[in-house]
């Protein structure tokens, strides 16, 4: 009886989303571990989708399931992923492939067998999700696309199909109701839906020509259809109820709509078996009607309207539609959710920073006291002639950690990392220059013909960043200046406690024994108040450990924010969240820090009385100067360590954001390149078809023919001459030459009249001679010859620039190109690095 409308799928072209995506996260988002495995997924979503689309998809559940599977969720998941990356093909490459969906499924709905339960309740499914797949490309689109979407995928094309996939669900609900023989007045309801739905569709459509020209018979006949059995079911209940008069009343409507079908629509739908069972059922029901009941048959008009009962909605696309689904990209996050990250984590490191800071220069000052005042190896030293414990302890900590040798091979490498990265730079900002000199050459050579954007104004931000990077250099050799001068003061000290026991006591001064201080109050509260200090101390570097591991991912709470707000307050989020955080760690290093300034006080307060109380010799104060020397250097030392450390981190680092930087330049500069020889080769093409020079007016003693002499054969053109107003007189012409001997012709001696003879001028005839043949006279007097036309140089007669190889540095991970090979024509070869590759982990600063 009936025919399904099913789609056409979208034909698919080979894409490759690999190549953009993985630049765009080589370019957006840090880390290389990170970039690695997104890039995978990025090239693995562009095997699935080859797979899914670059063969025919069978009409079958499987293959819809792959469809979803493979490419569709994939492309939802990244359109999430890149929520600001303005790739228009993203959002396009998701609407098609959700269209593909959709056709799909009203394929596989429309070749179901509909005479059995599973047929019937497979195409139902299949409809529902075929209108929600097109009710969400018509929800979706224009935002998508942000450009007028193609006829096929437009809103009011797939508005229209999710419009009919829900009337042949609702008609699948009607033939399923039939077939299991239920009430009638639920069937006529279920039928009059699927006839309201197909008439909705029909008016969205039938004057557009967005669909084939066979869907619109197709949707008027299945309107008419049912209706018609709306009617006939509806005729069977008024039957059941003794309602002669509406039976026969609706019968006859439903006659009337099926033989419109036959009449217009026969092409496209076949209503035979309707026809006649609805006929038979009118004959008999008038036959009744005539013999028995008599009824009045009731206008159409006046007939009771049928209800109607919709047992169908479009499925709503939710990811993910496949049970099978994996998330490709499942640790990516939109790029405003990862800027947001960065400026979190931007914002916690300077807390967690500057909090650490506060608590290490306490500990520094709290060091500097305890060394000024030789505390605490003063109240340790009773004997005088022994090394104090906290003295071997200092010297023990600096031999483990290497010693003079340490710090003289840190300070050593600091020159070659400085030198390499200045060389990268300078390398960078010498290519800009090479490059933007080329561009002036040029544009004062062509003038206004060299139309393009000025070098000079194009550089302006890499010249700013390179000038940011030159600073950071200087401000660096400035740190290592002051490292080392410190290293200088304090070496022969540090090198003093890296020297045996033995060696250590004879280097210092011994004194006599102080024997009447053990055991004294003043040197009891002393050692308590710095057992005091040193457990601030110990706490200190827990807090630091503390501040340092707590890690809280704020990547939800601005995918909540991003999903709800549809912006990102990040800095009303981020302050929110670190205080409630961080808060109660920050509380402890201020309480640390004040209790550290009590205890300093009340430490002095007690050495001056302890200094009173010691005697007081020359040998006492030597030996305590010492020792006070020998803690100062063990704190110096500690400190030179890690800020060498730190600098020699901070070089490595700054080198790989220096190669990163050479490759902007170089890419820029190859773009520059590519761009001026197209214009170059423009305006050679430009000037070739310039016209040629205009004639030069020749003077009249070359246009004047000599006396005696025939016009040649082929004389040269004469120019037209100029219109002279108020001209002076001419003179005479000038008379011809005299006559020159055969033998001082060929020489290139003066004539007589002090005039040279004109170079490859027949020679005159002699005095005594017959006059030459007319076809040997010169055409015109013999003078200076006519004069030719250079043409215009051109640029083409210039050198050309040599050309500039954009793979010479920045590339595959390579700092330097110490081979010829990828040397630019003519540059002289790059020193090539002194050390092998760094790790290149990011460093904001150097912490001096």
């Amino acid at each position: 009886m009936t025919n399904f409308i099913s789609v056409q799928l979208k034909k698919a072209s080979e894409v490759d989303l690999a190549k953009p995506l993985c630049k765009f996260i080589q370019q957006s988002y840090p880390g290389a571990e990170a970039q690695a495995e997104h890039c995978r997924a990025a090239e693995e979503l562009s095997r699935l989708r080859k797979s899914a689309l670059g063969r025919p998809l069978d009409k079958h559940e499987s293959a819809l399931e792959t469809l979803l599977r493979d490419t569709m969720i994939s492309c939802v998941q990244l359109n999430q992923s890149f929520h600001s990356l303005k790739i228009r093909s993203l959002g396009y490459e998701k609407t098609c492939v959700l269209f593909n969906c959709g056709a799909l499924a009203s394929q596989i709905a429309a070749e179901q067998n509909l005479d059995n339960d599973e047929g019937l309740k497979a195409a139902a499914k299949h409809y529902q999700f075929a209108s929600g797949a097109f009710q969400h490309i018509k929800d979706t689109v224009l935002s998508a696309l942000n450009r007028e979407p193609t006829v096929d995928i437009s809103p009011d094309t797939v508005g229209t199909l999710s419009l009919i996939m829900l009337a042949q669900a609702q008609e699948v609900f009607f033939l399923k109701a039939t077939r299991d023989k239920m009430k009638d007045g639920i069937i006529a309801k279920l039928a009059n839906q699927a006839a309201d739905y197909y008439g909705d569709a029909y008016k969205q459509c039938q004057y557009k020509d967005t669909l084939p020209k066979e869907v619109f018979p197709v949707l008027a006949a299945k309107h008419c259809i049912m209706q018609a059995n709306a009617e006939y079911h509806q005729s069977i209940l008024a039957k059941q109820q003794k309602k002669f008069g509406e039976e026969i009343g609706r019968l006859q409507h439903a006659a009337d709509l099926v033989k419109t079908v036959a009449s217009r629509y026969d092409e496209y739908i076949n209503v035979k078996d309707l026809a006649d069972k609805i006929n038979r059922a009118l004959a008999a029901a008038k036959k009744d009607n005539d013999f028995i009941y008599h009824d009045r048959v009731p206008d159409l008009k006046d007939l009771e309207s049928i209800g109607k009962a919709s047992l169908v909605k479009s499925t709503p696309v939710v990811v993910p539609l496949s049970q099978k689904f994996t998330d490709l990209f499942e640790k990516m996050v939109p790029l405003q959710v990862q800027q947001s990250v960065s400026v979190y984590n931007q914002r916690k490191a300077d807390l967690v920073n500057r909090s650490i800071a506060q608590m290490r220069e306490a500990t520094n000052l709290a060091n500097g006291v305890l060394a000024s005042l030789n505390l605490p190896a003063a109240i340790e030293d009773v004997s005088g002639d022994t090394v104090p414990q906290s003295i071997l302890n200092k010297s023990k900590s600096v031999i483990e950690q290497g010693g003079i040798q340490t710090v003289d091979q840190l300070i050593k490498d600091l020159p070659e990392l400085l030198q390499r990265n200045k060389e990268i730079l300078d390398e960078s900002l010498r290519l800009l220059d090479e490059e933007e000199a080329t561009d002036n050459d040029l544009r004062t050579k062509f003038k206004e013909r060299w139309q393009r954007t000025p070098s000079n104004e194009l550089y302006k931000p890499l010249r700013a960043e390179g000038a940011n990077y030159h600073n950071i250099l200087s401000k660096a050799m400035q740190a290592d200046g002051q490292v080392k001068e410190r290293y200088q003061t304090h070496r022969d000290t540090i090198a003093l406690l890296c020297k045996p026991e033995a060696e250590l006591n004879a280097a210092i001064p011994s004194a006599n024994p102080a024997k009447t201080l053990q055991g004294n109050e003043v040197v009891n509260v002393l050692r308590t108040l710095l057992a005091s200090l040193d457990e601030v101390k110990k706490e200190r570097e827990q807090l630091e450990n503390d501040l340092k591991s707590v890690n809280f991912d704020m990547t939800s709470k601005f995918l909540t924010a991003l999903a709800q707000d549809g912006a990102i307050n990040e800095e009303a989020i981020s302050v929110t969240e670190l205080d409630r955080i961080y808060g109660s760690y920050t509380q402890k290093v201020q309480e640390s820090l004040k209790k550290q300034e009590e205890l300093l006080k009340n430490i002095q307060n007690a050495h001056q009385d302890f200094s009173k109380m010691k005697q007081s010799n020359n040998e006492s104060n030597l030996r305590e100067e010492v020792l006070k020397n020998l803690a100062v250097a063990n704190d110096n030392f500690v400190e030179l360590v890690a800020n060498l450390k730190e600098g020699t981190k901070f070089y490595n680092e700054l080198t790989e954001i220096l190669l990163k930087f050479q490759n902007k330049c170089s890419d820029i500069i190859f773009a520059r390149k590519t761009e001026r020889d197209e214009l170059l080769k423009d305006l050679q093409q430009s000037i070739a078809r310039e016209p040629s020079a205009p004639s030069i007016p020749l003077p009249t003693y070359q246009t004047t023919p000599a006396a005696g002499s025939k016009p040649a054969a082929s004389p040269a053109p004469t120019p037209a001459p100029r219109t002279m107003v108020g001209t002076k007189p001419q003179p005479p012409a000038r008379p011809p030459p005299p006559v020159i001997s055969a033998a001082s012709s060929s020489s290139s001696a003066l004539a007589p009249s002090g005039t040279a003879a004109a170079p490859g001028a027949a020679p005159a005839p002699t005095a005594g001679a017959s006059a030459p043949a007319a076809s040997t006279a010169p055409s015109q007097a013999q003078g200076p010859p006519y004069p030719t036309y250079p043409g215009y140089p051109g640029y083409c007669q210039m050198p050309m620039p040599m050309g500039y190889n954009p793979y010479m540095y920045g590339q595959y991970n390579l700092p330097y190109a110490p081979s010829p090979v990828y040397q630019t024509p003519g540059q002289p070869p790059y020193p090539p690095p002194q050390q092998p590759g760094y790790p290149f982990p990011q460093q904001p600063y150097y912490q001096q």
